[in-house]
């Protein structure tokens, strides 16, 4: 596990800055309800009144004078959008970095086999993103403790693993990319994430665009189905899967085969 080990050196201190990044967010923003809660109601009849824009976040379904859903929207967007851009990043890197800083001469010259090579980056990248939202839910707790509310556990704890799944997809797909790419690969993963935020966008407005949430990871992960059904779209749960594997898939079709420069 040598190389696990060096993408955990490698990885501690953005893995730090994006953990306490989004972790303290969230935990600011929940520090901030009890001060807003009186105003939540005045706040439910504007977003009502706010047509498309209200829908293409999940709003309309939403009541902002309870934590749960104050916290699906505000938590939710921190988290949604920073673990997406944090696991694209890593994903992304993770095997074409080697050719980027001109390392691949020295890793591969070592007595392992590429598969092993590509198994261990992947073990790197997924202990990294548990990680980061082992802390960001720990913080989320701890927040929430702090100003006197009852943590609502089973939503919150399937929120953050739907959340933790689409993190995995996005960066599973994003591996497979970066098994393609010698360098400056972080654009095309930061394109990845945000494509499929924007998707889900349009899916929420559009009644004809639904077909879009079965190419967006955010799809599975809407607040309004977790916070007021608890409840899973396996129907949007079930493609994202299938595209993560087939990212890895390709990853290792891709690799052991590439002609390192």
């Amino acid at each position: 596990m040598t190389i696990v080990k060096q993408e955990w050196r490698s990885q501690k201190i953005p893995l730090l800055i994006w953990s306490l990044s989004i972790g303290l967010l969230i935990a600011a923003c929940v520090l901030m309800y009890p001060d807003m809660q009186s105003q939540m109601a005045e706040v439910n009849d504007i977003f009502s009144s706010m047509g498309n824009f209200t829908a293409a976040f999940g709003m309309d379904r939403l009541n902002f004078g309870t934590l749960k859903g104050y916290y699906a929207v505000e938590g939710g967007n921190i988290l949604g959008i920073g673990g997406a851009f944090y696991a694209a990043i890593l994903g992304v890197s993770a095997l074409m970095k080697e050719e980027r800083d001109h390392t691949a001469e020295f890793l591969l010259t070592h007595p392992v086999s590429r598969t092993r090579v590509i198994s261990e980056k992947l073990v790197g990248v997924v202990s990294s993103i548990l990680a980061l939202n082992a802390l960001v839910i720990l913080l989320s707790i701890l927040s929430i403790l702090l100003i006197g509310e009852t943590v609502f556990w089973k939503e919150l704890l399937l929120y953050h693993f739907l959340t933790l799944l689409m993190q995995l997809e996005i960066s599973g797909i994003c591996f497979g990319v970066s098994a393609y790419l010698k360098r400056n690969g972080l654009g095309i993963g930061i394109g990845i994430a945000g494509l499929m935020y924007v998707l889900n966008i349009i899916s929420n407005i559009t009644p004809d665009a639904k077909f879009l949430k079965y190419l967006s990871a955010f799809s599975y992960t809407d607040g309004a189905d977790i916070m007021n059904n608890c409840t899973v779209r396996v129907s949007y749960l079930l493609p994202g899967m299938v595209l993560m594997g087939m990212g890895i898939f390709l990853a290792y079709g891709k690799y052991t085969r590439k002609d390192i420069a």
